[in-house]
């Protein structure tokens, strides 16, 4: 699941620490040539974990500067792993289903070791509008997307276990022991 939701939401998580500059670069650059039109974000998955645990819902230039903070904070004091792990167990997957186990119980009957990489795939094709998409009920869309998603978790490394780190010197994008 952590591969596919970095394939979905953020492919550079375990390069950045808590912000991709580039992605917030290139959405700046969109939104300016788009205007009114829809807008890109560029939230990684630890400024939505920070939103996600210690913050209100809405858009204000306070809650952001909150987002900051704690995606600071949470970077510094939190591994990767501890973060995805959150990030996991508290993202909103439909009306009330929050966190991913969750979301496979209700939309899957079974249990979140039981998901295969397409089912992952799938599940992340709901982000970031879980409440508008449905792993369970997956539209035309929605397969599109998770074919897309399947793709691109081809070039996303396995996730590192807790005490690893991502050696982004390998080609394979392997780990390594600390």
């Amino acid at each position: 699941m952590p591969v596919a939701v970095m394939a979905s939401e953020d492919s550079r998580f375990l390069l950045h620490h808590g912000f991709d500059f580039e992605a917030i670069e290139k959405a700046a650059k969109h939104n300016m040539r788009k205007g009114e039109g829809k807008k890109h974000g560029a939230s990684t998955i630890s400024q939505q974990t920070a939103k996600n645990v210690f913050l209100w819902p809405g858009r204000s230039w306070t809650r952001k500067g909150f987002e900051v903070y704690f995606t600071a904070l949470i970077e510094l004091l939190w591994s990767k792993q501890r973060i995805m792990e959150v990030y996991l167990n508290s993202i909103e997957m439909g009306d009330a289903i929050y966190g991913v186990a969750a979301c496979v119980q209700y939309n899957f009957d079974k249990q979140a070791d039981q998901l295969s990489r397409a089912d992952c795939a799938l599940i992340a094709a709901t982000l970031p509008n879980p409440r508008r998409f449905s792993s369970k009920f997956p539209s035309a869309y929605m397969r599109l997307r998770q074919q897309k998603i399947q793709h691109e978790m081809r070039y996303i490394p396995s996730f590192p276990k807790e005490g690893e780190d991502y050696d982004p010197r390998t080609a394979s994008g392997g780990v390594y022991a600390k």
